[in-house]
Order: C-alpha cells, then sequence, then structure tokens
C-alpha cells in the first residue's frame, strides 16, 4: 500500500512523467486538485475513484476567513489520504505542477508519515518554470539574469501581501534577478507597488501567462507599472525582469 504524490505539470498532459502515467494506471483513488486537466485524469485506471479536493477560495469571505477555510480544507485532504491509504494499494494525490512547489506536498507528506502510511513522491515539471517556457520567456539568460527567485503572491492562502508571513518584497525589489510570482493575481497591484517602492523601475518588463502550455494559453506582455491593469484569469504565472521581453522565437521583442 503506497500513496504517490504526483506532479500533474503545468497543464499539458504530455508534460506528465513517464512515472506519473505509469502510476495513475495503477490508481485505485485519484485524489486530483481543481485544476488538474481532464486529459491527465482520463490517463487513471479504468473505474478508478475519482475525488475533487481542489481548494478554491471563497471570495466573498474576507482574508482571514479564507485562511481557516483552506486550513480546513488541508486538513480534510489529509484526512482522505490516511483514510484511503490505509485500505487501498495505490493511492494517487494528483497535484499540479510538482508537489512540493507551493503545493503543501510537505504537510501532506507529515500526516501520511505521522499515521504509518508509505508514500512516494514522482515529481513533476513546475508551472514556474514549465510555463515561462513553453512561452518563449528564459528565466535565466546570460547577460540578463544570473538569478531567478520564485514566489507565492497568495501570503497565508489569501492574506495578501500585508500578511506577515508574506515574502521579503523589499529585498526581491532590490534584486536584479528574475522574479517568477505564483498564485499573484489577486494581489497584482499591490505586488507591482512594494515591488517599485523597493527599487525596481517602474519600466521593468512583465509578462503575464494565463492557462500556460494550454492550446488556449494567452501571454500578455506589459510593465510593472502597469501589471494592476493586466485582466486574465488563473491559473496565471506573472514573470518580472528583463527575460519577460523575450518572446517564442528568443528575440528580445
Amino acid at each position: 500500500m503506497t500513496v504517490y504524490l504526483v506532479g500533474a505539470g503545468p497543464g499539458d498532459p504530455g508534460l506528465l512523467t513517464r512515472r506519473g502515467a505509469e502510476v495513475l494506471a495503477r490508481a485505485d483513488v485519484v485524489l486530483h486538485d481543481r485544476l488538474v486537466s481532464p486529459a491527465v485524469l482520463e490517463l487513471a485506471a479504468p473505474g478508478a475513484l475519482l475525488v475533487d479536493v481542489g481548494k478554491e477560495p471563497d471570495a466573498a469571505a474576507g482574508p482571514g476567513a479564507r485562511g481557516r477555510s483552506q486550513e480546513q480544507r488541508q486538513a480534510e485532504i489529509a484526512r482522505l489520504l490516511v483514510e484511503h491509504g490505509r485500505r487501498c494499494d495505490v493511492v494517487v494525490r494528483l497535484k499540479g505542477g510538482d508537489p512540493f512547489v507551493f503545493g503543501r506536498g510537505g504537510e501532506e507528506v507529515e500526516a501520511l508519515a505521522a499515521a504509518g502510511i508509505h508514500w512516494e513522491v514522482v515529481p513533476g515539471v513546475t508551472s514556474a518554470f514549465g510555463v515561462p517556457g513553453a512561452a518563449g520567456i528564459p528565466v535565466t539568460q546570460r547577460g540578463l539574469a544570473s538569478s531567478v527567485t520564485v514566489v507565492t503572491g497568495r501570503v497565508g492562502e489569501g492574506a495578501g501581501v500585508a500578511g506577515t508571513s508574506e515574502p521579503d518584497w523589499a529585498a526581491l525589489g532590490a534584486s536584479a534577478g528574475t522574479l517568477v510570482i505564483l498564485m499573484g493575481m489577486t494581489a497584482r497591484a499591490e505586488i507591482a507597488a512594494a515591488l517599485m517602492a523597493a527599487g525596481r523601475a517602474p519600466g521593468t518588463p512583465v509578462a503575464v501567462i494565463a492557462r500556460g502550455t494550454l492550446p488556449d494559453q494567452e501571454v500578455v506582455r506589459t510593465t510593472l507599472q502597469r501589471l494592476g491593469e493586466v485582466e486574465l484569469g488563473p491559473p496565471a504565472v506573472i514573470v518580472v525582469g528583463a527575460v519577460a521581453a523575450f518572446g517564442p522565437s528568443l528575440g528580445p521583442l
């Protein structure tokens, strides 16, 4: 009996790893995120129980309430993992991107380990790198960016940039490397203001990529100063830095 934490990749089912597909084909139960592609779910074993455990924030609730709801839902996911892990041979926890990149995979592993259930992680292509790559944007580039930092724009499951455990926007604004922001569209204007206040130039190139790697992928090029004006629905990845001005041909636009 094993629970597999499988990274589903950034969206395109072709980017699921061979190991991930093999485990899915043997699954008795699949506990999947809300945004996992239906095409990926079709790879599950015939007759497998598919359970949508996706956490969708309640926009009508305040940040604090939203945070509590997220914690309650995460506790329920842990309970389901343990419950199914004790009675099924193969359980797959299918998570978007990579399980250990802002996927709370570490918490789920802790719950399984505490219950004495065998687990294995099957890494996936994180959207932080896969989505910009599919849009022709290199997150590092000789002469432009020698480092890249990945941060979440949803602090404390929706607390925004004012949260106590938020990324160090002052340090990020003062750095010269590429910044990749996941789950940041809700707080995009506040994030941009914080980065500019810390020293990032208002004209810094920004790319916003919605539904990356999928057929309906959209890419909007803008600047840090105008990031708040971009209207693209999630899921979206925000790339801040000189590399964001690169296009599919890997030449500056």
